[in-house]
Protein backbone atom coordinates (compact mmCIF):
# COMPACT_ATOMS: atom_id res chain seq x y z
CA UNK A 1 0.00 0.00 0.00
CA UNK A 2 1.17 3.49 -0.76
CA UNK A 3 0.64 6.60 1.20
CA UNK A 4 1.02 10.19 0.90
CA UNK A 5 1.59 12.56 3.30
CA UNK A 6 0.45 16.65 3.14
CA UNK A 7 2.69 18.16 6.02
CA UNK A 8 1.29 21.55 5.14
CA UNK A 9 -0.79 23.48 3.49
CA UNK A 10 2.39 26.72 3.59
CA UNK A 11 4.18 26.94 0.31
CA UNK A 12 7.06 29.63 -1.21
CA UNK A 13 5.50 28.79 -4.82
CA UNK A 14 2.29 30.84 -6.19
CA UNK A 15 1.23 28.56 -8.93
CA UNK A 16 -1.45 29.09 -11.79
CA UNK A 17 -3.15 25.54 -10.86
CA UNK A 18 -2.49 24.92 -7.70
CA UNK A 19 -3.69 27.33 -4.57
CA UNK A 20 -2.95 25.82 -1.54
CA UNK A 21 -0.47 28.69 -1.05
CA UNK A 22 -3.52 30.66 -0.64
CA UNK A 23 -4.94 28.74 1.86
CA UNK A 24 -1.78 27.70 4.30
CA UNK A 25 -2.11 25.81 7.70
CA UNK A 26 -0.84 27.21 11.08
CA UNK A 27 2.00 25.84 11.56
CA UNK A 28 0.88 24.87 15.20
CA UNK A 29 -1.84 23.08 14.31
CA UNK A 30 -0.21 20.83 11.53
CA UNK A 31 0.30 16.94 12.33
CA UNK A 32 3.10 16.20 14.72
CA UNK A 33 5.60 13.28 14.34
CA UNK A 34 4.52 11.96 17.55
CA UNK A 35 1.27 11.26 15.29
CA UNK A 36 3.09 10.28 12.41
CA UNK A 37 4.59 7.55 14.50
CA UNK A 38 1.30 5.19 14.70
CA UNK A 39 1.62 4.19 10.97
CA UNK A 40 2.34 1.19 10.79
CA UNK A 41 5.87 -0.69 9.06
CA UNK A 42 5.59 -2.06 5.47
CA UNK A 43 3.99 0.44 2.93
CA UNK A 44 5.48 0.00 -0.55
CA UNK A 45 5.98 3.85 -1.03
CA UNK A 46 5.29 7.23 1.24
CA UNK A 47 5.42 10.51 -0.29
CA UNK A 48 6.15 13.76 2.18
CA UNK A 49 4.18 16.68 0.23
CA UNK A 50 2.46 19.98 0.71
CA UNK A 51 2.15 22.63 0.09
CA UNK A 52 6.06 22.58 0.58
CA UNK A 53 7.69 20.40 2.37
CA UNK A 54 10.54 22.11 3.54
CA UNK A 55 9.01 24.83 5.02
CA UNK A 56 8.62 22.24 7.84
CA UNK A 57 11.22 22.69 10.74
CA UNK A 58 11.17 19.45 11.56
CA UNK A 59 11.00 17.77 8.11
CA UNK A 60 15.09 16.17 8.70
CA UNK A 61 12.97 14.61 11.89
CA UNK A 62 9.76 13.44 10.20
CA UNK A 63 12.33 11.54 7.40
CA UNK A 64 14.37 9.85 9.95
CA UNK A 65 10.69 8.32 11.76
CA UNK A 66 9.41 7.34 7.78
CA UNK A 67 12.32 6.28 6.44
CA UNK A 68 12.17 2.83 8.29
CA UNK A 69 8.30 2.24 7.45
CA UNK A 70 8.31 2.10 3.82
CA UNK A 71 10.57 0.62 0.87
CA UNK A 72 10.74 4.45 -0.82
CA UNK A 73 10.01 7.64 0.60
CA UNK A 74 9.57 10.56 -2.06
CA UNK A 75 9.52 14.23 -0.96
CA UNK A 76 7.68 16.24 -3.49
CA UNK A 77 9.16 19.67 -3.28
CA UNK A 78 9.34 22.82 -5.26
CA UNK A 79 13.20 22.71 -4.98
CA UNK A 80 13.72 25.99 -3.10
CA UNK A 81 15.55 25.47 -0.44
CA UNK A 82 18.22 23.16 -1.16
CA UNK A 83 20.00 23.05 1.81
CA UNK A 84 17.40 21.31 3.46
CA UNK A 85 16.89 18.75 0.51
CA UNK A 86 20.97 18.49 0.74
CA UNK A 87 21.31 17.29 3.91
CA UNK A 88 18.62 14.78 4.01
CA UNK A 89 20.04 12.73 0.12
CA UNK A 90 23.36 12.94 2.25
CA UNK A 91 22.11 10.93 5.36
CA UNK A 92 19.37 9.03 3.37
CA UNK A 93 21.10 9.16 -0.67
CA UNK A 94 17.98 6.18 -1.57
CA UNK A 95 14.89 9.03 -1.02
CA UNK A 96 13.70 9.71 -3.81
CA UNK A 97 13.24 13.61 -4.83
CA UNK A 98 11.35 15.17 -7.41
CA UNK A 99 11.06 19.26 -7.60
CA UNK A 100 8.44 20.55 -9.51
CA UNK A 101 9.58 21.82 -12.61
CA UNK A 102 6.45 23.64 -15.17
CA UNK A 103 9.28 24.50 -17.78
CA UNK A 104 12.38 26.25 -19.31
CA UNK A 105 13.19 29.59 -17.52
CA UNK A 106 10.75 32.36 -17.31
CA UNK A 107 8.01 29.57 -18.59
CA UNK A 108 8.56 27.83 -15.56
CA UNK A 109 8.35 30.92 -13.33
CA UNK A 110 5.17 32.16 -14.77
CA UNK A 111 3.38 29.43 -14.36
CA UNK A 112 4.43 28.47 -10.63
CA UNK A 113 4.62 32.28 -9.58
CA UNK A 114 8.67 32.08 -8.32
CA UNK A 115 11.18 34.44 -8.96
CA UNK A 116 14.30 32.85 -10.65
CA UNK A 117 12.89 29.65 -9.67
CA UNK A 118 13.75 27.67 -12.82
CA UNK A 119 17.68 28.49 -12.31
CA UNK A 120 17.47 27.80 -8.40
CA UNK A 121 16.00 24.52 -8.85
CA UNK A 122 18.60 23.45 -11.02
CA UNK A 123 20.97 24.81 -8.42
CA UNK A 124 19.14 22.63 -6.02
CA UNK A 125 19.35 19.50 -8.22
CA UNK A 126 23.40 19.95 -9.00
CA UNK A 127 23.44 19.85 -4.78
CA UNK A 128 21.69 16.69 -4.73
CA UNK A 129 23.60 15.29 -7.28
CA UNK A 130 26.91 16.17 -6.03
CA UNK A 131 25.04 14.87 -2.10
CA UNK A 132 24.78 11.33 -3.73
CA UNK A 133 20.97 11.49 -3.86
CA UNK A 134 20.22 7.89 -6.28
CA UNK A 135 16.68 8.91 -6.98
CA UNK A 136 16.39 12.50 -8.65
CA UNK A 137 14.43 14.14 -10.93
CA UNK A 138 12.14 16.75 -11.98
CA UNK A 139 7.82 17.12 -12.02
CA UNK A 140 6.07 18.18 -14.75
CA UNK A 141 2.23 19.07 -15.09
CA UNK A 142 1.29 19.06 -18.60
CA UNK A 143 -1.33 22.21 -19.69
CA UNK A 144 -1.57 24.54 -22.53
CA UNK A 145 0.82 26.78 -21.27
CA UNK A 146 4.04 24.05 -21.12
CA UNK A 147 2.90 21.50 -23.63
CA UNK A 148 5.56 22.77 -26.41
CA UNK A 149 8.08 22.32 -23.54
CA UNK A 150 7.64 18.62 -23.04
CA UNK A 151 10.55 16.95 -24.46
CA UNK A 152 12.94 19.78 -23.48
CA UNK A 153 11.60 19.01 -19.88
CA UNK A 154 12.35 15.62 -20.38
CA UNK A 155 16.21 15.90 -22.19
CA UNK A 156 17.04 17.80 -19.14
CA UNK A 157 15.80 15.47 -16.38
CA UNK A 158 17.78 12.96 -18.79
CA UNK A 159 21.23 14.87 -18.84
CA UNK A 160 21.75 14.48 -15.24
CA UNK A 161 20.54 10.93 -15.12
CA UNK A 162 16.94 12.06 -13.38
CA UNK A 163 14.00 10.68 -14.18
CA UNK A 164 10.54 12.81 -15.18
CA UNK A 165 7.15 12.20 -13.27
CA UNK A 166 4.24 13.91 -15.35
CA UNK A 167 0.60 14.57 -14.23
CA UNK A 168 -2.28 16.57 -15.70
CA UNK A 169 -4.52 19.23 -14.75
CA UNK A 170 -6.41 18.03 -11.56
CA UNK A 171 -9.34 19.45 -9.58
CA UNK A 172 -10.05 18.47 -5.97
CA UNK A 173 -9.81 19.65 -2.37
CA UNK A 174 -5.61 19.09 -1.98
CA UNK A 175 -4.90 21.87 -4.50
CA UNK A 176 -7.77 23.65 -3.34
CA UNK A 177 -9.29 24.06 -6.73
CA UNK A 178 -12.42 23.54 -9.09
CA UNK A 179 -11.54 25.18 -12.28
CA UNK A 180 -8.51 23.13 -13.37
CA UNK A 181 -10.04 22.81 -17.16
CA UNK A 182 -7.64 22.38 -20.06
CA UNK A 183 -8.06 25.17 -22.67
CA UNK A 184 -7.02 22.61 -25.90
CA UNK A 185 -7.92 19.20 -25.00
CA UNK A 186 -6.23 17.53 -28.07
CA UNK A 187 -3.41 19.66 -28.65
CA UNK A 188 -1.96 19.00 -24.90
CA UNK A 189 -2.84 15.53 -25.79
CA UNK A 190 -0.60 15.38 -28.73
CA UNK A 191 2.39 16.78 -27.43
CA UNK A 192 2.05 14.07 -24.80
CA UNK A 193 3.14 11.45 -27.76
CA UNK A 194 6.94 12.08 -28.54
CA UNK A 195 7.99 11.73 -24.86
CA UNK A 196 6.12 8.18 -24.75
CA UNK A 197 8.03 7.28 -27.54
CA UNK A 198 11.14 8.90 -26.16
CA UNK A 199 10.61 6.70 -23.09
CA UNK A 200 10.35 3.50 -25.04
CA UNK A 201 13.22 3.87 -26.47
CA UNK A 202 15.05 4.53 -23.17
CA UNK A 203 17.12 1.82 -21.65
CA UNK A 204 15.27 2.17 -18.07
CA UNK A 205 12.40 -0.68 -17.79
CA UNK A 206 10.99 2.51 -14.94
CA UNK A 207 10.55 4.65 -18.29
CA UNK A 208 8.80 1.99 -20.40
CA UNK A 209 6.29 1.68 -17.84
CA UNK A 210 5.93 5.47 -17.44
CA UNK A 211 5.01 5.95 -20.97
CA UNK A 212 2.01 3.42 -20.05
CA UNK A 213 1.17 6.30 -17.56
CA UNK A 214 1.81 8.82 -19.77
CA UNK A 215 -0.83 7.18 -22.15
CA UNK A 216 -3.26 7.37 -19.42
CA UNK A 217 -2.18 10.79 -19.10
CA UNK A 218 -3.35 11.31 -23.04
CA UNK A 219 -7.14 9.75 -21.76
CA UNK A 220 -7.21 12.00 -19.17
CA UNK A 221 -6.47 15.25 -20.64
CA UNK A 222 -9.15 14.47 -23.35
CA UNK A 223 -11.60 13.65 -21.01
CA UNK A 224 -11.82 10.04 -21.26
CA UNK A 225 -12.23 7.44 -18.53
CA UNK A 226 -9.32 6.02 -16.97
CA UNK A 227 -7.42 3.47 -18.82
CA UNK A 228 -7.57 1.05 -15.16
CA UNK A 229 -10.12 1.44 -12.07
CA UNK A 230 -9.18 3.58 -9.24
CA UNK A 231 -8.22 1.52 -6.46
CA UNK A 232 -8.31 4.62 -3.94
CA UNK A 233 -8.95 3.56 0.13
CA UNK A 234 -7.44 -0.03 -0.55
CA UNK A 235 -4.36 0.60 -2.23
CA UNK A 236 -3.28 4.54 -1.30
CA UNK A 237 -4.34 6.95 1.26
CA UNK A 238 -3.66 10.23 1.85
CA UNK A 239 -3.15 12.40 5.40
CA UNK A 240 -4.10 16.20 5.40
CA UNK A 241 -1.78 18.71 7.42
CA UNK A 242 -4.32 17.68 10.52
CA UNK A 243 -3.97 14.23 10.66
CA UNK A 244 -7.17 13.16 8.82
CA UNK A 245 -7.13 10.42 6.33
CA UNK A 246 -8.65 10.64 3.19
CA UNK A 247 -9.07 7.94 0.44
CA UNK A 248 -7.94 10.31 -2.03
CA UNK A 249 -6.70 13.86 -2.43
CA UNK A 250 -9.42 14.85 -4.84
CA UNK A 251 -12.73 14.15 -2.96
CA UNK A 252 -13.55 15.58 0.62
CA UNK A 253 -16.30 13.06 0.83
CA UNK A 254 -13.64 10.12 1.15
CA UNK A 255 -12.30 11.08 4.55
CA UNK A 256 -11.57 7.59 6.39
CA UNK A 257 -10.79 8.59 9.93
CA UNK A 258 -8.46 10.79 12.10
CA UNK A 259 -4.80 9.60 12.83
CA UNK A 260 -4.33 12.13 15.79
CA UNK A 261 -7.40 10.08 17.42
CA UNK A 262 -6.95 6.47 15.60
CA UNK A 263 -4.95 3.75 15.53
CA UNK A 264 -3.64 3.02 11.82
CA UNK A 265 -5.59 -0.29 11.99
CA UNK A 266 -8.93 1.30 13.37
CA UNK A 267 -8.96 3.70 10.23
CA UNK A 268 -8.36 0.81 7.86
CA UNK A 269 -10.35 -1.44 8.40
CA UNK A 270 -12.96 0.89 9.43
CA UNK A 271 -16.84 1.00 8.28
CA UNK A 272 -16.14 4.74 6.93
CA UNK A 273 -12.96 2.92 4.81
CA UNK A 274 -15.47 0.32 3.87
CA UNK A 275 -17.99 2.95 3.02
CA UNK A 276 -15.41 5.00 0.70
CA UNK A 277 -14.01 2.22 -0.93
CA UNK A 278 -17.26 1.55 -2.22
CA UNK A 279 -18.28 5.04 -3.40
CA UNK A 280 -14.51 4.88 -5.11
CA UNK A 281 -16.26 1.90 -7.30
CA UNK A 282 -18.54 4.04 -8.75
CA UNK A 283 -16.59 7.14 -8.68
CA UNK A 284 -17.02 9.36 -11.85
CA UNK A 285 -13.86 11.47 -12.09
CA UNK A 286 -11.01 10.39 -14.60
CA UNK A 287 -8.13 11.03 -12.52
CA UNK A 288 -5.17 10.17 -13.52
CA UNK A 289 -2.04 11.23 -11.02
CA UNK A 290 1.04 9.55 -10.38
CA UNK A 291 -0.22 7.92 -7.11
CA UNK A 292 -3.53 6.67 -8.08
CA UNK A 293 -2.23 5.31 -11.32
CA UNK A 294 0.80 3.12 -10.23
CA UNK A 295 -0.73 1.19 -7.55
CA UNK A 296 -3.67 0.74 -10.50
CA UNK A 297 -1.26 -0.72 -12.36
CA UNK A 298 0.55 -3.10 -9.92
CA UNK A 299 -0.32 -6.94 -9.81
CA UNK A 300 -2.50 -7.55 -6.97
CA UNK A 301 -0.99 -10.43 -5.81
CA UNK A 302 2.85 -9.22 -6.40
CA UNK A 303 3.08 -4.96 -5.69
CA UNK A 304 6.58 -5.31 -7.45
CA UNK A 305 4.91 -6.29 -10.56
CA UNK A 306 2.51 -4.45 -13.15
CA UNK A 307 -0.28 -6.03 -14.30
CA UNK A 308 -0.76 -8.23 -17.80
CA UNK A 309 -2.53 -5.00 -19.48
CA UNK A 310 0.49 -2.14 -19.15
CA UNK A 311 2.74 -5.24 -19.21
CA UNK A 312 1.45 -6.36 -22.55
CA UNK A 313 1.19 -2.64 -23.91
CA UNK A 314 4.73 -2.12 -23.06
CA UNK A 315 5.97 -5.30 -24.57
CA UNK A 316 4.22 -4.61 -27.48
CA UNK A 317 5.20 -0.99 -28.32
CA UNK A 318 8.80 -1.12 -26.70
CA UNK A 319 8.88 -3.48 -29.65
CA UNK A 320 7.93 -1.33 -32.43
CA UNK A 321 9.75 1.65 -30.78
CA UNK A 322 12.93 -0.38 -30.53
CA UNK A 323 12.64 -1.47 -34.64
CA UNK A 324 11.91 2.13 -35.15
CA UNK A 325 8.05 1.55 -35.89
CA UNK A 326 5.51 4.09 -35.59
CA UNK A 327 3.31 3.93 -32.44
CA UNK A 328 -0.17 3.53 -33.14
CA UNK A 329 -1.71 6.48 -30.75
CA UNK A 330 -5.09 6.47 -32.43
CA UNK A 331 -5.76 3.15 -31.92
CA UNK A 332 -5.29 3.48 -28.25
CA UNK A 333 -6.69 6.78 -27.60
CA UNK A 334 -9.79 7.88 -29.18
CA UNK A 335 -9.29 11.63 -30.74
CA UNK A 336 -12.70 11.94 -31.81
CA UNK A 337 -13.95 11.47 -28.09
CA UNK A 338 -12.89 15.04 -26.43
CA UNK A 339 -14.76 16.15 -23.53
CA UNK A 340 -16.17 19.70 -23.56
CA UNK A 341 -15.46 21.33 -19.89
CA UNK A 342 -17.44 23.84 -18.27
CA UNK A 343 -16.23 27.46 -18.92
CA UNK A 344 -13.31 28.21 -17.01
CA UNK A 345 -11.26 31.86 -16.09
CA UNK A 346 -7.74 31.67 -17.95
CA UNK A 347 -5.48 30.44 -15.13
CA UNK A 348 -3.29 34.06 -13.95
CA UNK A 349 0.39 34.13 -13.37
CA UNK A 350 0.70 35.21 -9.51
CA UNK A 351 4.73 36.00 -10.63
CA UNK A 352 5.39 39.75 -8.87
CA UNK A 353 1.86 40.08 -7.42
CA UNK A 354 1.10 40.30 -3.79
CA UNK A 355 -1.59 38.11 -1.99
CA UNK A 356 -2.82 38.04 1.43
CA UNK A 357 -3.33 34.13 2.29
CA UNK A 358 -6.31 33.08 4.76
CA UNK A 359 -4.80 30.58 7.45
CA UNK A 360 -6.63 27.41 7.61
CA UNK A 361 -7.69 25.84 10.93
CA UNK A 362 -8.72 22.05 11.33
CA UNK A 363 -12.09 23.45 13.13
CA UNK A 364 -13.29 25.15 10.12
CA UNK A 365 -14.07 22.42 7.79
CA UNK A 366 -12.53 23.94 4.77
CA UNK A 367 -13.42 21.84 2.18
CA UNK A 368 -16.94 22.31 1.86
CA UNK A 369 -15.86 24.35 -1.26
CA UNK A 370 -14.83 21.37 -3.28
CA UNK A 371 -17.29 18.71 -2.63
CA UNK A 372 -18.77 19.48 -6.01
CA UNK A 373 -15.55 20.02 -7.93
CA UNK A 374 -15.30 17.53 -11.01
CA UNK A 375 -12.42 15.99 -13.23
CA UNK A 376 -13.30 15.06 -16.49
Amino acid sequence: MDISIILTYRCNSHCSMCHIWQHPTLPAEEVAPAVLAKLPNGFDYLNLTGGEPTLRADLEEIVDLLHPKTRQLEISTNGLQGDKLERIVAKHPDVKIRISLEGIGAKNDAIRGEKNGFERKLATMKRLVAAGGRDLGFATTFQDDNCDQILDLYRLCCSFGGEMATSALHNGFQFHKIDNEPYNRVRIARAVEPLIVEMLKSRRPKNWFRAYLNLGLMKKILGQPRLIPCTAGRDFAFVDPWGRVYACNVRPDLEIGDLTTQTWKEIYSGPRAVAARAKVAHCAHNCWMVGSAKTAMRNKHFSKLPRLKPLGWVFVNKLRATLGLPIDFDRAVDFSNVAQPPVAPKRESWLGKTFRPTFQKKTEQPYGAYNNAMNK
